[in-house]
């Protein structure tokens, strides 16, 4: 079997830890794991490889949580495939493409990949019996038992094993009915299925989004990854799998499935997992409450104080604080458009931005000039680039850089440094064994980060 890993998704309803260069599957939220690598571990048990499909920024995220879980002892996973996508067409898309790559035949698991699961035997037993009933043919879904009446998920109305509807988000009056009535289930977002078979559903009713992914797929570059083409991607109707084929399809089965399930799609369903003190608040040793109870705090690098405040969710991270009511998660999405609105980076990046070839932190930026903290992994390289605006200081801390600068090559050391004018070419290089630190001082009047022309680069990155 193989497991279909969908990378995609901002995880709007939990910003500021979630931006769309950090989405919440790649944060470390439970015991320094992230839920994309607690999704890899998890399926790694019975899923002999890997499909997982996300975008460029997405793809060494991915790359770099794997190294650091799969030691190839631990995990059974004996290969990774990775589908790029330049832009998001919704789940239908996505999991066609990734089959057109999968022998027809081959069950695959469909997982999301921020899903929280915290019953691995349970999840075993519903896994096995999907994967069975996929190879009769049958397309499948799993339905998460419900413990109150819901109202932000989709349900799944079934009888045994058979579905008879699908419902969309309902009403409270409608979700408590649902609940009583012992025959609905949440849908999970989560399938199994013979990549043909899915591909013929697929054809017979959504054949528009079936021509046009298998035209991206035969068009796509192979270059260790498949890599869809910008033009053809935008061309595929946006779609989910729901939508598109199983609540059309008359071949669709329902697997009840008790397993501990969380997708952790805002701020209160985070509080339900995170351990309490006695007053329910988050147990931190950050937190001082006087008189405070029931609060979610997030936040781990500086002191929180609360005093006579109770039901709040407190999110702290180094360049934006939230505050909110518990129960209105769903209206942090307004935050985000009001910040795209002012043209904020805020909804995209972190101070500390993640990149293939090691991070970078913003320490300050003010008007012509932006002081970074640089990181660069052993044997690790940037693009061979120039700046049109800006000028660039670069002080080695500690490691060993290899900087080019138009045709002069120079090793420099910690307590060293170099400087690059504005318009020159220049590369900076770590050719060594430890993580190279440097400051990097840009002056210039203006700092984007969309002021880089890559002349070559080791990522295939424009």
């Amino acid at each position: 079997m193989t497991n279909i890993i969908l990378c995609g998704g901002n995880g709007t309803r939990l910003w500021p830890i979630s931006r769309k260069l950090m989405p919440k599957q790649f944060i470390k939220l439970f015991d320094g794991q992230s839920l994309f690598q607690m999704t890899v571990k998890r399926n790694s048990a019975f899923c002999r490889s890997q499909f997982i499909v996300s975008n460029e920024d997405q793809y060494f995220l991915a790359i770099d949580q794997i190294e650091e879980i799969n030691d190839g002892r631990a995990y059974n996973i004996r290969h990774t495939a990775f589908l790029l996508e330049p832009v998001g067409r919704n789940t239908a898309p996505a999991i066609a493409l990734a089959c057109f790559a999968i022998d027809a035949e081959q069950v695959v698991l469909v997982t999301p990949s921020d899903h929280l699961i915290k019953d691995q035997a349970a999840y075993e037993k519903v896994i096995k019996r999907a994967a069975k009933l996929a190879e009769a043919g049958h397309m499948v879904t799993f339905g998460i038992q419900p413990d109150s009446p819901n109202t932000g998920y989709g349900y799944i109305e079934a009888n045994g094993e058979d579905v008879v509807a699908f419902h969309e988000k309902p009403d409270a009056q409608t979700a408590r009915s649902y609940l009583e009535s012992g025959r609905f289930f949440w849908n999970s977002g989560m399938f199994c299925f013979k990549a043909g078979v899915y591909l013929e559903e697929l054809q017979t009713h959504a054949p528009e989004i079936f021509e046009a992914s298998k035209k991206a797929y035969e068009r796509a570059k192979l270059n260790g990854m498949i890599r869809i083409g910008l033009d053809e991607m935008e061309s595929i109707p946006e779609e989910s799998i729901d939508y598109a084929v199983m609540e059309k399809s008359r071949n669709v089965k329902v697997v009840p499935a008790d397993i501990g399930w969380n997708d952790v799609g805002s701020f209160d369903a985070l509080d339900e997992e995170y351990p309490k003190d006695s007053d329910g608040n988050t147990a931190t040793e950050k937190l001082i409450a006087i008189n405070s109870r029931n609060n979610l705090i997030v936040g781990h690098e500086r002191t929180i104080a609360t005093i006579e405040v109770e039901d709040l969710y407190i999110v702290d991270t180094p360049d934006a604080l939230l505050v909110g009511k518990k129960g209105t998660s769903q209206k942090i999405k307004e935050v985000v458009a009001r910040l795209k609105k002012q043209e904020s980076e805020l909804p995209n990046i972190h101070l500390t931005v993640h990149r293939p070839w090691g991070t970078y932190t913003v320490l300050e930026n003010s008007d012509r000039y932006k002081i970074k903290k640089i990181m660069v992994k052993p044997g690790k390289r940037l693009s061979l680039q120039k700046h049109y605006h800006r000028n660039e200081h670069w002080i080695v801390v500690s490691g060993t850089a290899l900087v080019r600068v138009g045709d002069d090559e120079r090793i420099v050391r910690a307590n060293e440094s170099t400087y690059i004018p504005m318009g020159e070419l220049h590369r900076l290089e770590n050719p060594g064994k430890i993580p190279l630190i440097l400051i990097e001082a840009q002056v210039g009047e203006y700092t984007g980060e969309d002021d880089i022309v890559r002349i070559d680069d080791d990522f295939d990155r424009c």
